[in-house]
């Protein structure tokens, strides 16, 4: 796994958790990773009845912002897991 700079200061998996528990306020979110590259564990009612590409979708709108621009946090999301409690 390769490293990724950022420019950004601060706790990148409170970050993380913080933006999709805004959008996702029920949620549960288990951050793993570093280095640009993070693994995502995401329980969350809102999930019941959509399907696995949905239920992702909603995930990864939540964190585009910390996905965007070159020194950004968050690099990729290498594994994605989204439940219903």
């Amino acid at each position: 796994m390769s490293v990724h700079l950022t420019t950004y200061s601060g706790d990148i998996n409170d970050a993380i958790r913080t933006a999709i528990t805004a959008k996702l306020p029920d949620a549960v979110v288990e951050v793993g990773g570093g280095g640009g590259h993070w693994t995502l564990v995401v329980t969350s009612a809102a999930f019941a009845g959509q399907s696995m590409l949905a239920s992702h979708r909603l995930v990864m709108a939540a964190i585009a912002h910390l996905m965007a621009g070159d020194g950004a946090p968050v690099h990729a999301v290498d594994k994605l897991t989204t439940r219903t409690p």
